[in-house]
């Protein structure tokens, strides 16, 4: 048997977490998610603790969903702080047949729900003629 380079041996973050323990100010912060779809529908489901509903905001359109949500900061003294301020933002490409038209979002305790209707008609794979160069 091979010996594991050290690549394989050390294990890595999932990169969204790697880019958490970067401090910066500056930097967008990602929101964490996971997808699936579920009864005709894709469901994403976005982890936003401690936001209001009206800092929330969901944008839908040429194939993407968008979430974006911005928690400002209280102007206190504080002794130390780990709370994510300023806007954080996450996109995703939706599924082939996503009905953009057909869309909730529903935020409850935490989480944000994010579902859009898939069509059962499914565009069909197709060959594409190739042509010589002009």
């Amino acid at each position: 048997m091979g010996t594991l380079t050290r690549m394989q041996r050390i294990p890595f973050p999932d990169m969204p977490e790697w880019f958490e323990t970067i401090p910066s100010k500056f930097a967008m912060s990602s929101v964490r998610i996971e997808d699936y779809t579920e009864n005709d529908r894709y469901v994403m489901r976005a982890e936003l603790p401690g936001m209001s509903p009206e800092n929330i905001d969901v944008v839908i359109g040429d194939g993407v969903l968008t979430v974006k949500a911005e928690r400002a900061e209280r102007d206190v003294d504080k002794n130390h702080s780990e709370i994510r301020y300023g806007t954080m933002s996450r996109s995703v490409t939706l599924p082939p047949g996503a009905d953009e038209d057909d869309v909730t979002a529903d935020y409850t305790d935490g989480m944000l729900t994010v579902s859009v209707g898939l069509s059962s008609e499914k565009a069909e794979a197709r060959h594409v003629q190739v042509r010589h160069g002009s």
